[in-house]
C-alpha cells in the first residue's frame, strides 16, 4: 500500500512539473514530465485496483 502512495505523490508532483514546462515552453521537459505522469500514475492506479484498499 505504501508503494501506491509514493507512486501517487510522484505523479502529483510530476503534474506540477508538466504545468511548469508548459509555461516555459520546454519541449524536452514536457516529454519527460508527461512520461513520468503516465508511468507513475498508471502504476499508482493499477496498484490500488489490484491490491485494493485495506479493510
Amino acid at each position: 500500500m505504501g508503494t501506491a502512495i509514493i507512486f501517487g505523490l510522484v505523479a502529483i508532483l510530476a503534474i506540477f512539473a508538466l504545468i511548469g514546462t508548459l509555461k516555459n515552453r520546454s519541449v524536452l521537459g514536457f516529454i519527460f514530465s508527461f512520461g513520468t505522469v503516465a508511468v507513475f500514475g498508471f502504476f499508482a492506479v493499477m496498484t490500488l485496483i489490484k491490491s485494493g484498499f485495506p479493510e
